[in-house]
């Protein structure tokens, strides 16, 4: 029971990267008459989280492969194999471009944010990335509930009105792919530690408590967007529209821990690549390696981080329609297998 809370804190760790956590993804999926999205959101992903679990914690799973094969069969789980290469490829380069693009609200040009980003990754690559994930995992926390803090007090600073535009529901269909561009990393991430699961109880606490908490922070974030929509064309960062006009040390701490959150999510898409290149180039080092993904990587990092984000991520989320339709689906495929209806 109480290791379902730890697998709440890895789910919303996978779901809340810098993508989410800058608003950039939320703005781009949701808005105005998003409302009973965002609540069919929160109901697919708890089913989704619930679906996987189970599977991985039936099979006792260590990575993410045998639990897509469940979903997917062979033949397409081989397709999406590549495609979660494909994802981390381009992750890694977005996040670089949420580099420059936070370090811009400093009146910094971008080029230092993203000379920055790729400095620090090749200094860590030799050295591995257990340490920053130790630090992840007590900055993540904080990242999250600042962000929760800092959108409560917005709401109540602002009077922002949760029943605007309640009459238009016109964005339902978002739902969708805002869920399906998510379900890829929680395969990845949740299949690792099936083998860790011990009761169903976890499972349940786990696949609720997660979805409610990343539902509320999602209503909460959209609706504060909403209220400065005028604003966000001259944000990058959506997250820092609403910060404009609150003390500069709140601010300086958001963007660092944002920042924070950016750099250590294309540390561990850079870390993915590595991992699966090197099992097709053994013969050279994982700097070696490392340093020729970074330089592929650079050149597309010079585009706008909202550019790339309103481009790629609706397109994941598109091409990840049939796992989230085989992962809504396996419960009904597998009663009705077991009943031979």
């Amino acid at each position: 029971m109480i290791n379902g809370f730890k697998w709440i804190g890895l789910i919303i760790a996978t779901m809340v990267g810098a993508g989410y956590a800058s608003g950039r993804e939320i703005w781009e999926f949701f808005g105005l008459g998003s409302s009973l999205a965002i609540v069919l959101f929160t109901i697919m992903f708890i089913v989704s989280c619930q679906v996987i679990l189970e599977v991985s914690y039936l099979k006792k799973s260590e990575h993410y492969k045998p639990v897509l094969e469940q979903f997917l069969g062979v033949k397409s789980a081989k397709v999406y194999d590549y495609l979660v290469m494909v994802y981390l490829f381009t992750t890694l380069f977005v996040m670089i471009a949420g580099s420059g693009a936070t370090v811009t609200i400093f009146e910094w040009s971008n080029v230092v944010g993203i000379l920055l980003m790729v400095t620090l990754l090749l200094v860590i690559i030799p050295r591995g990335m257990d340490g920053v994930l130790s630090i992840n995992r007590f900055l993540l926390p904080l990242l999250i509930i600042g962000l929760f803090l800092v959108l409560m007090i917005f709401v109540f600073q602002e009077r922002v009105s949760f029943l605007y535009g309640i009459s238009d529901q016109s964005n339902w269909v978002q739902a969708i792919p805002f869920t399906s561009l998510n379900v890829l990393p929680l395969i990845a991430v949740l299949s690792a530690v099936g083998k860790e699961i011990k009761t169903k109880k976890e499972i349940y606490v786990a696949s609720i408590g997660s979805g409610l908490i990343l539902g509320t922070i999602s209503m909460v974030y959209n609706m504060s967007l909403i209220s400065v929509a005028e604003q966000l064309y001259f944000y990058e960062i959506p997250l820092f529209a609403i910060l404009n006009g609150y003390p500069f040390e709140m601010f300086l701490l958001m963007a660092v821990l944002l920042w924070f959150a950016i750099y250590t999510t294309a540390l561990t898409s850079l870390f993915g690549i590595i991992a699966r290149l090197q099992e097709l180039f053994k013969q050279h080092s994982t700097g070696k390696i490392g340093l020729c993904v970074l330089l592929i990587a650079l050149p597309f990092s010079f585009f706008s981080f909202s550019n790339l984000v309103s481009y790629l991520y609706p397109l994941y989320g598109v091409l990840n329609l049939y796992v989230l339709g085989a992962i809504l689906l396996f419960p009904i495929v597998k009663r009705a297998t077991t009943y031979k209806i």
